[in-house]
């Protein structure tokens, strides 16, 4: 028995390991069913504790290789020792790991017996509930839902509809009636194996359905990205060098309707530079009918309050601030506890305020957008208290933080599930790429390559109408998910009397 619980433990942690390959930069999505049989096939017959211990390795194996860019951050990029660096991603892939432990050990100690419930309901309906929490809790952290990595599935177009966790809870479902097909006889391996085709035809055949029409003529949109590094950007040399390097590679373009500079592109505060070198910059902008997009760091004076912006220049000036920041990166929760820890190891981080939550949308082009910093875009409910109104998409971002790691292009796959889920066109600047031209179902139509200074110019559509998941939200799959999962709990406990 020992023998064989560390042969389990050994799969689940190799079956975690290999479920990143499912996202991007790999796109192997149908490991995102093979993994999650893996984990409950390890899981069948085992006691509570047994499986809670599967599920933290799963969990390990999962985020220890899907999240290993937190290291380069804090340590390439934040300068902290290697040992501080490892013991500070260790932790944090230990607590996300926390997710499918409790997972694996709920299951099995209210579901210890085998049941065909089990596979069609609860282990997908609790995936998704967890993957929601682990969405908001503490601010959230909604990375590698398994929804994600369907983007280049049949499964991606049950996205309008439900949304990202719709989408993972596709995938769970599809993996628990592969195991009933596998392991139960007769009609109820007949009624799985059509089950699982009928749900991947009909999500196939929904990729007809046009979810939003096109309003007026294509725009041309022009993304900058100066690919200044992040370790030098703020010293005093680079400030000019990103200044003139950001309005040569616009002068080449005023004949684009918008052009839209990355989160931060400019390493230094609005107030310094707002007389002469963006008076400038604006009033070439309304000679060409331009609207331009500047990220970069706002400082309120009578407040005090620093804030991570969006200027818009051309037909009217106005700001957006981002709300939604990032935990120990961009501001310290609970800084009256934590600040002695920060200070003491010296952390690298960072003291934004946040943004009102309701903002007037910005007007860009004679149409109201959507406009997202960063890790904003990776909130699909946020994006969708801006619809219908916005008419397109703009994200921008520094992802300069992550190198060349995993990161880039798993948040690439996220602004793309963002641009199916709402049916509008996006166009994201990064500081370094992957900047990208996105499509309203989610396809990309033209992407920069990494590290280099480069622009890319190409047509956004304008749209309008909602789709199901704009009208929708999250509530109704986590509702759904919800009601799933205490109908099997109170059903299974009649059985068992």
């Amino acid at each position: 028995m020992p023998i064989q619980r560390n042969i389990k433990s050994i799969l689940a942690l190799v079956a975690g390991g290999i479920l990143p390959l499912a996202f991007a930069p790999y796109h192997i999505y149908i490991n995102a069913i093979i993994s999650p049989i893996f984990l409950f096939t390890i899981c069948r017959n085992a006691l509570a504790k047994q499986a809670l211990w599967y599920g933290w390795l799963f969990g390990i194996g999962y985020f220890g290789v899907g999240v290993s860019w937190i290291y380069i951050a804090i340590h390439d990029f934040g300068h902290t020792s290697i040992v501080l660096a490892l013991s500070i991603t260790g932790l944090f892939i230990a607590f996300l790991s926390l997710f499918p432990a409790v997972l694996t050990g709920l299951v099995a100690f209210l579901f210890p017996n085998e049941s065909k419930i089990k596979y069609l309901l609860v282990w997908p309906a609790l995936w998704v509930i967890l993957e929601w929490i682990r969405g908001w809790i503490f601010t959230g952290f909604p990375w590698l839902s398994l929804g994600y990595s369907q983007l280049e599935s049949p499964l991606s177009n049950l996205a309008p509809i439900l949304g990202v966790y719709g989408v993972s809870l596709a995938v769970t479902l599809s993996a628990g009636l592969i195991i009933l097909a596998y392991c139960w006889k007769n009609s109820a391996r007949f009624i799985a194996i059509g089950g699982l085709g009928s749900l991947w035809i009909f999500s196939f055949f929904l990729s007809y359905i046009p979810w939003t029409i096109p309003i007026g003529n294509q725009m041309q949109v022009t993304l900058i990205q100066g690919n200044t590094p992040q370790d030098i950007k703020w010293e005093a040399n680079q400030v000019k060098l990103a200044l003139e390097k950001y309005h040569q590679l616009t002068e080449r373009h005023w004949d684009s309707d918008l052009i839209v500079w990355p989160e931060g592109a400019l390493p230094v505060l609005y107030h310094q530079i707002e007389q002469g070198y963006l008076a400038h910059l604006e009033a070439e902008a309304k000679i060409h009918h331009t609207d331009l997009l500047i990220g970069l760091p706002f400082y309120n004076q009578e407040s005090g309050k620093y804030y991570n912006g969006l200027l818009n220049l051309g037909t009217k000036r106005s700001f957006y601030y981002k709300y939604h920041l990032v935990p120990f990166g961009e501001y310290i929760p609970l800084v009256s506890y934590l600040q002695g820890i920060i200070d003491f190891f010296n952390l690298p981080i960072s003291s934004f305020s946040s943004g009102e939550k309701q903002q007037p949308l910005l007007q860009v082009a004679g149409y109201p957008i959507a406009a997202s910093i960063c890790y904003e875009d990776a909130f699909g409910e946020e994006i969708t208290k801006k619809l219908p109104e916005a008419k397109f998409l703009i994200n921008v971002t520094n992802n300069a933080w992550y190198g060349d790691s995993l990161a880039p292009h798993q948040h690439l796959q996220i602004a793309q599930m963002r641009s199916l889920e709402v049916g509008r066109d996006l166009a994201r600047a990064t500081t370094n790429g992957i900047s990208a031209i996105i499509n309203a179902k989610g396809q990309l139509i033209a992407t920069t390559e990494q590290f280099i200074t480069t622009t890319l110019t190409g047509s956004i559509q304008p749209r309008e109408g909602k789709t199901p998941y704009v009208f929708l939200g999250n509530d109704s799959i986590i509702g759904l998910c919800f009601i799933s999962f205490v109908f099997s709990v109170i059903k299974n406990r009649r059985v068992a009397k």
